[in-house]
Formats: structure tokens, sequence, C-alpha cells
């Protein structure tokens, strides 16, 4: 059973989005501190992000990756062609997180990512292949990143729409 998660976690793709240096300045000089902001996902509809802290680097990002090991999301995908293999999101979305608004379109098969870097951060770790992105407002980068994930989050496709509305599949396209 251990085997098996150890599997699954090998097969994780993690992304550095940012590391910020801090600067404490205090009677002896300064002191500083690293943060890192790292999105980790499953390219296969899984996502997670985390932030961490410390004194060194490498300290800070192996935090921010225990943390976004731990806050995965499942996210609903559109798959088309032969083999799944054109990846994009059910329908259009437009996200508000604090002061950053994104807009999230889905996109032709071939068209790619098209997004800022925290954007395509999280689309390529969430194995989103085609999708047409704005950021707008905000450009802090962690914001930027909880919206998306907040927003790829909440997608639904079809079935889950009627399910959850209580209306045959039919009626929801008219």
């Amino acid at each position: 059973m251990a085997n098996y998660y150890k599997q699954q976690e090998t097969q994780l793709v993690e992304k550095t989005v940012k590391i910020g240096r801090v600067t404490k300045v205090v009677k002896g000089g300064r002191r500083f501190s690293f943060n890192a902001l790292v999105v980790v996902g499953d390219n296969n509809g899984r996502i997670g992000f985390g932030f961490g802290k410390a004194k060194e680097v490498p300290d800070a990002i192996q935090k921010a990756l225990n943390k976004a090991k731990k806050t995965m999301v499942e996210v609903t995908l559109k798959r088309t062609g032969e083999f799944g293999e054109n990846v994009t999101i059910p329908h259009d979305m437009v996200i508000k997180y604090k002061s950053t608004k994104l807009i999230l379109k889905p996109a032709a098969p071939g068209t790619g990512v098209i997004a800022s870097g925290p954007v395509r951060a999280v689309m390529e770790a969430c194995g989103i292949n085609n999708v047409l992105t704005k950021s707008l407002g905000s450009n802090n980068p962690i914001n930027i990143v909880k919206a998306a994930i907040k927003g790829l989050s909440n997608l639904m496709d079809e079935k889950e729409a009627s399910r959850r509305r209580g209306v045959p599949i039919k009626e929801l396209f008219k």
C-alpha cells in the first residue's frame, strides 16, 4: 500500500512560480529569509498550490511542496481527439479573487496555453493544453494562482450542471 502512494507521488509535476527574498533590518545588520510559491499537479485533472517561508530557498520550496500536495483538488476537464490528447476546460469563466480578475476560455485544439506565468504554471500542471486566459487587476502571483485554482475547481461538465440544476441536459442548451 505504501509503494502505491510513493509511486503516485513521483508522477506529480512540480512548478515553482515565484521565489521572493525578504529583508529584515535589525541592530546588527540585515537578516534575509525567502518565500516560495509552488504549484503541483498530476497532468490529469488534479492541482494544488503551496506557499512556504524559510531562512533558505530549498527549505522554503520544500515547505511549499508539502502544503501543495495536501491542498490538491479535482478539476473537470474536457477531452477531445481520438485519444483524448486535446485537453481544455468545458466552458467560459470569469473568476474574481480579492483584487484579481481572471478570464478563462476553452480553446480549439492546437491553440496551446495562452496565459501569463502563474496561470500557465497552473494550467500545465493540471494537464490543460488548450486554453485562453486574461488576467486583469492585481498582478500578484499568489492571488492569480488562487484565482486560477478557484476557477478550475468550480468547472462543471454538462452532466454535473444538469444534476445540480435538476434540469435535463437537452434543456440546458436551449
